[in-house]
């Protein structure tokens, strides 16, 4: 039998807030496959980013484990690339260095690098850019370096934290045609956080949905519509009834979280 790409088994996770006990995630558990793309949506404050920060090992869970091909992870790793919503560009590097940085620990000679940090400059719509510093660039564009940098040396699995939530909706649609169309060409294993329904569907092979805080799998929801995609989808009748279902389950759990809110 095929081993998952990603295993989570049964996290909680539980902060400390004002000296008590607060469980961010409760018994988590969830199987990724090889190369597929997955979304999480959920309400604010569900423990969707914390799941993706234990699973690229900058959080250690309070129970459970999560392995990558089998095995436990011990912290972050180069087979784990993340993509944040802040970009997390270093200012005073340009285009060029900044993807070039992920590269520093690698083996590769010079001229490889230089190779590669070129190869997905081209993929991301980036030429004529390389000698420009992040603060001459659109948020848009900006993004587009982070994702290049975050692929540069080949990660095994994507996560990525709402890396769209910042851009205009033009831009937005924009990033994700171009996100799709690296992920068609690598294949990566893919974790995706994200507010937005139709972004969620859109991308994805498989929709995850949370439960309000604490965070627990609530549904899931396939994604049979063929690849490639383009925006034309969001207007076809499968996609609008997948849209209906997703959008079912969080408002369920959004109207829970006011209720005890209440």
């Amino acid at each position: 039998m095929t081993l998952p790409k990603i295993s989570i088994d049964h996290i909680t996770h539980i902060f400390q807030r004002n000296h008590s006990p607060l469980v961010v995630l409760d018994d988590f558990t969830l199987d990724v496959s090889a190369n597929e793309f997955i979304t999480i949506v959920g309400t604010s404050g569900c423990g969707k980013s914390t799941l993706l920060n234990i699973i690229g090992g900058l959080l250690e869970s309070t129970e459970g484990q999560v392995r990558i091909d089998g095995q436990a992870i011990r912290g972050p790793g180069r087979d784990r690339g993340f993509v944040f919503q802040s970009y997390s560009l270093f200012e005073w590097l340009t285009v060029e260095r900044n993807i070039d940085f992920a590269l520093k620990k690698s083996d590769l000679s010079a001229a490889e690098k230089n190779e590669a940090v070129q190869h997905y400059i081209d993929i991301v719509g980036l030429k004529g850019f390389e000698k420009v510093y992040p603060g001459q660039l659109s948020g848009g564009m900006r993004q587009r370096v982070a994702i290049a940098r975050a692929l540069v040396y080949k990660p095994e699995v994507l996560l990525m934290d709402e890396p769209f939530g910042a851009l205009d909706a033009q831009t937005r649609g924009m990033m994700q045609e171009l996100l799709l169309k690296v992920w068609e060409e690598h294949r990566t294993t893919v974790v995706f956080i994200t507010h937005d329904v139709e972004e969620a569907i859109f991308l994805s092979d498989r929709v995850i949905v949370m439960s309000s805080l604490p965070g627990r799998l609530k549904t899931q929801i396939q994604v049979p519509i063929p690849r490639p995609r383009t925006y034309e989808v969001m207007t076809e009748a499968a996609f609008i009834e997948i849209k209906r279902q997703v959008i079912e389950a969080i408002r369920e759990e959004t109207l829970k979280a006011m209720a005890l809110g209440a």
